[in-house]
């Protein structure tokens, strides 16, 4: 897995990039490795993809979960409960799942004093096969509107470039130069390419971090 090397780590994005699967693997391989780990999901919007649905699969490593209040229920205006806020003063490894765009930036920017205290690694995710961010100056843009509703900067891009369960090793390969781009225009650096463990990335690039696929849409 990759090294996470800050003690808070902020996975961003555009909605439907991937965010929240990529959070799941993170907090499960962290747990795994030994270390206590706490996964902060701040998805108010999406109520298809959030982290805290998952907290019975999280539980059985460990790992506590902190969500919207209401997250599990029918009520349409959930809150952030205080204990986000000392989950990420604390000494332990907390990995936090930030819903899509500026709605879910604006949510973290609640955080911000804690956060530039905490000194975090923030990962945008990218994702060519999304609509809204297929060239690297459409991520960049949407990369650039976080970091100011958030009021947060972001230290590294995350390559999540995939279609699912038609994903094959060229999607991945001939997305990889739009990451490069988007990371190159950024000025940071790209981290690390996710490959759903399915797919055989037949050894070809570096940086490869293999990922079970937890998060599924209703229908599939």
């Amino acid at each position: 897995m990759p090294v996470l090397e800050k003690r808070v780590t902020v996975i961003c994005g555009h909605y439907g990039t991937g965010k929240t699967n990529l959070s799941l693997n993170l907090a499960i391989d962290s747990a795994k490795s030994g270390d206590k780990v706490t996964l902060i999901d701040m998805d108010i919007v999406n109520p298809y993809f959030r982290s805290a649905d998952y907290d019975k699969l999280l539980s059985e490593y460990g790992i506590r979960v902190i969500g919207p209040n209401f997250a599990n229920s029918n009520l349409d205006t959930p809150s952030l409960p205080p204990a986000i806020g000392v989950a990420i003063e604390e000494g332990e490894k907390v990995i936090i799942d930030v819903g899509g765009d500026d709605a879910g930036a604006t949510a973290l920017a609640v955080y911000s004093r804690h956060l530039s205290e905490a000194d975090p690694e923030v990962l945008c995710v990218v994702n060519m096969y999304r609509s809204l961010t297929r060239t690297a100056e459409d991520a960049l843009s949407v990369m650039k509107e976080i970091e100011q509703m958030a009021r947060i900067k972001v230290t590294g891009i995350v390559n999540n470039s995939h279609l699912k369960q038609r994903t094959t090793w060229e999607h991945i390969s001939e997305s990889l130069s739009f990451a490069e781009d988007v990371a190159r225009m950024a000025d940071v650096p790209l981290k690390f390419i996710t490959v759903p463990k399915s797919v055989n990335p037949l050894n070809k690039i570096d940086k490869i971090y293999p990922v079970d696929v937890y998060v599924k849409a209703p229908w599939e």
